[in-house]
Order: C-alpha cells, then structure tokens, then sequence
C-alpha cells in the first residue's frame, strides 16, 4: 500500500512593527527572528532520514511562505548535492494562500486605523463562523483539493508544503473532526511548525496525522 506524505510547515514569524493585519497584503518579510525559526525548522528536516528524502516543495506565493520554503530548500539542496542528487525547485500555488480577510491593513490594539474602529467589530460575532472574510469552509476544501492532487502526484513520496496559519488548521480540523469550523484562539500550528498528514494513494484515506514544532525555542 503506497502512502504519501504532506509536510505543511506554517512560516517563520513576520517583520510587523506596526502590528498590522497583513493577510494577504505584500511586502510583508520573515523578521530576523522569523529567519532564524525557518533555519531551525529546515535543520530539522534536513537531518532527518524520513524529510530529508522530500521530492518536491510548494509554497504560498506570499513573501513570508516563500522566505521559509527557501531555507528549507536551501538545506534540503545541501543534502541533496552530498548524495550526487538533482536540486529541488520551488513551485507556488495560490490554493494554500492565506485566508481572505476583511480587517487586511487595519491595526491590532488602539489608536489610528485600528481594528475596532468604523465598525469592525460588528464582524466578530461567531469566531467558529467567521463572518470577517473567507470561510473555513472555504479554507479547508481548496487545501484539501491541492492535498489530494500532489498526493497523485507523488505517489509514495514525501512533499513540503509550506502555508499559513489558517489553511494549515481548517484542513487539519476537517479531516480530524468532519468540519473545518473551529475557534481560532484554539488553534495548535505554532510558527514554523510542522503539521504531517500520510495518505493511502489508493483510497486518499488519511493514515495519521503528526505535529513537531522544531523552533519552539528560537528567540
């Protein structure tokens, strides 16, 4: 029974002095911190037996997923070089985008363009619902329609998917509990994480779920 494997990996923390709800917005880089928890999560993987054998990585086309991804490419490409292996390139799809979100641009806390201002507020009314922008709904089944197409794809293999936050969650809490909706306080996807998730090839049965978090400690 060939199985597959999806590593998605949440991005290093992000440069926000101004505390501001980026979303989808450009321009938005891993802070030096964020870099170094892309180096200790892409460390992780390039030494180990199991990750370090990744046939192809995809990233969101947003700058923090892109910066990630290219750590781990990086130290994958070292290993690969070692063993007289082609170099492996990076792919971008929209599908593990961030979630859309109507606060984008707006400030968290107080004070000018905050959040709570002009009458956002009223949006929050049901954090497992969130009536704010794009449905978990929504999130979890264009993940899931990326997930099952590389799982064809790549038959057997290892993949890293490198995505956000919000995807990540919504598709893991679909498949855990048969809906997507959930309270986003609650969420267990810690920057630069990684969420496992095997496939059998043949049905597209999820086989197990895993969690490690290899830059808990990066400061």
């Amino acid at each position: 029974m060939p199985a597959t494997t999806i590593h998605f990996v949440r991005h290093g923390k992000v440069e926000n002095p101004g505390h501001l709800l980026y979303e989808r917005l450009p321009g938005f880089h891993l802070s030096e911190v964020g870099v170094r928890m892309a180096q200790a999560t892409a460390h992780y993987i390039a030494v180990s037996p199991q990750l370090n054998t990744v046939s192809a990585i995809y990233s969101s086309p947003l700058e923090r997923t892109r910066e990630t991804a290219g750590e781990i490419l990086t130290a994958l490409n070292e290993v690969r070089e070692a063993r007289g292996e082609e170099p492996l390139e990076l792919t971008t799809d929209e599908r593990i985008i961030e979630a859309r979100n109507e606060f984008r641009g707006t400030r968290i806390g107080y004070g000018e363009g905050a959040l709570w201002k002009n009458g956002n507020w009223k949006l929050v009314c049901n954090l497992w619902k969130p009536s704010w922008g794009e449905s978990y709904q929504s999130i979890a089944h264009r993940v899931q329609a990326f997930a099952l197409e590389k799982v064809g794809e790549h038959p057997g293999e290892q993949i890293i998917v490198v995505s956000h936050e919000s995807p990540i969650w919504s598709y893991r809490h679909m498949l855990e509990t048969g809906h997507p909706e959930h309270n986003m306080l609650l969420r267990h996807t810690a920057l630069a994480s990684i969420t496992s998730i095997t496939y059998d090839c043949d049905t597209r049965k999820v086989l197990s779920i895993t969690y490690v978090d290899p830059a808990a400690g990066v400061k």
